[in-house]
């Protein structure tokens, strides 16, 4: 049930409708965009105030309904408007809620039992030089996150980096650079590979399988940019200490590598062939892990395994980040402000104006940008064929589009708390233009795929 039927549905029982209100023009819709504004100001200036980028976010999307509410006590209108439009965004938030905190269940799941210790093993051990190590590691990064998500991979693969030579700034910048964009344009082509496309496919704009077709576009304009920055790479071999204890998968590890394997298949019956939200079936996939866990420590094993351990390190900040900047958004569209940008489709076109949301998606962040798509619901196209076409391109714009940026997408921010002092905004910068060549090599790509061969 989209926001647009919600909202006749409100008018009929309740006789108004939102739009009637104009919220944007009143003190509330100023008020409720300072508020925005002032909060993402200390959402992206996180490392300079050392506020967690949760706290603004929460207080921003909490704070814009609190005055939306406040707004109608005063003016004596019928709150049932209001309440209907929280309800729909609590059950559109939490959809994408549950799921990312499951699959960062599974995600310390594994790291608990030392798959990705053995992994940063099997590569420094390898005796790889290193551009070796620039093209396995970015490869890993655009295969993993497709399936673990951008962030995930981005932290992983940037701390396997650290670990191969935290000293030598020739190879880990460029190699840094190379991790965020594989991440990125891995995580583009699944609906699991990145925020924005799990909004995507949970809001119902595409099928599991239309988001496969984004795989040569994302693949060549990564590989453009990997190709260019692999030029920058130093020679030569990596440090390695012979006497470095061998990291193996304990026990149990390969049994979850299969059951989050499973949990994101079940993800995907459940959204493509039951009609649940994906989360069901990650909740699902939760249970599994919890009751093969239970099973572990029955047996004979030396050391007791706690799901809820797991639980207790995945990142509630992100998470909360995340229930932030979806709630502002949509209160944004509650006071009546992305009809402003829906006008810009009619006035300039879908293809235009989804290929300047990458260039947004790296100023402002590709979440936000992508969820005010989502809700302003603009016009695409009359075509269906067509309006699949652009529901594609944006997505792919939004997810690739924020490595244009250090700070543009979440796993680039995770990158540089990892690599803190070595990737920083001004060192990817300077390498910008390699990331802008691939962007523009798979909106070409997108375009002969999907506009003239109509493959997709």
């Amino acid at each position: 049930m989209n926001f647009y039927y919600n909202t006749y549905i409100s008018k009929l029982l309740y006789g108004v409708n939102m739009h009637d209100l104009n919220l944007a023009t009143t003190w509330v819709g100023w008020l409720s965009l300072a508020v925005f504004v002032i909060g993402y100001y200390f959402i992206a200036t996180e490392d300079k105030y050392r506020i967690n980028k949760a706290k603004p976010a929460l207080l921003a999307g909490t704070g814009i309904f609190m005055l939306i509410g406040l707004y109608f006590a005063i003016n004596g209108l019928d709150g049932h408007l209001l309440e209907k439009e929280v309800e729909h965004l609590i059950v559109e938030i939490s959809g994408i809620f549950f799921f990312l905190f499951v699959a960062m269940t599974y995600i310390e799941a594994m790291i608990d039992r030392g798959v990705f210790s053995a992994l940063r093993y099997r590569l420094v051990s390898k005796g790889y030089s290193y551009k070796k190590l620039f093209w396995v590691t970015g490869l890993l990064a655009f295969f993993i996150s497709p399936v673990a998500d951008n962030l995930t991979t981005a932290l992983i693969l940037s701390t396997v980096l650290i670990t191969i030579d935290k000293d030598n700034r020739e190879f880990l910048v460029p190699s840094a650079i190379n991790i965020v964009v594989a991440a990125n344009a891995g995580g583009a082509w699944s609906p699991f590979g990145d925020i924005t496309t799990l909004m995507v496919w949970v809001d119902g704009r595409a099928d599991f399988t239309e988001f496969l077709f984004l795989f040569p576009a994302s693949f060549l304009g990564w590989g453009l940019t990997a190709f260019l920055l692999s030029k920058f790479i130093p020679s030569g071999m990596p440090p390695f200490n012979s006497n470095e204890k061998k990291a193996v998968i304990e026990e149990g590890g390969k049994i979850i590598i299969g059951l989050f394997a499973l949990t994101i298949s079940l993800a995907i019956i459940s959204h493509q062939a039951l009609h649940l939200p994906a989360m069901w079936g990650m909740m699902f996939g939760l249970a599994i892990l919890k009751l093969y866990v239970y099973q572990l420590n029955q047996s004979d094993s030396p050391t007791e395994v706690n799901v809820f351990a797991w639980i207790a390190k995945v990142e509630n900040d992100t998470l909360l980040f995340f229930f932030g900047i979806l709630a502002a958004v949509g209160g944004l569209h509650f006071v009546g402000f992305l009809e402003y940008f829906t006008s810009l489709y009619d006035q300039f076109g879908a293809t235009a104006v989804n290929i300047a949301v990458g260039f947004l998606s790296a100023i402002v962040d590709n979440v936000p940008v992508m969820s005010a798509v989502l809700k302003a619901d603009p016009n695409m196209g009359s075509n269906p064929m067509v309006v699949q076409e652009q529901w594609m391109l944006v997505t792919m714009t939004a997810g690739v589009g924020g490595s244009l940026i250090s700070f543009g997408s979440a796993a680039g921010v995770g990158v540089m708390g990892k690599l803190h002092g070595i990737y920083t905004f001004s060192s990817h910068m300077k390498y910008a233009w390699t990331i802008l060549l691939g962007y523009i090599l798979s909106i070409f790509i997108w375009y002969i795929q999907f506009d003239i061969l109509h493959i997709g």
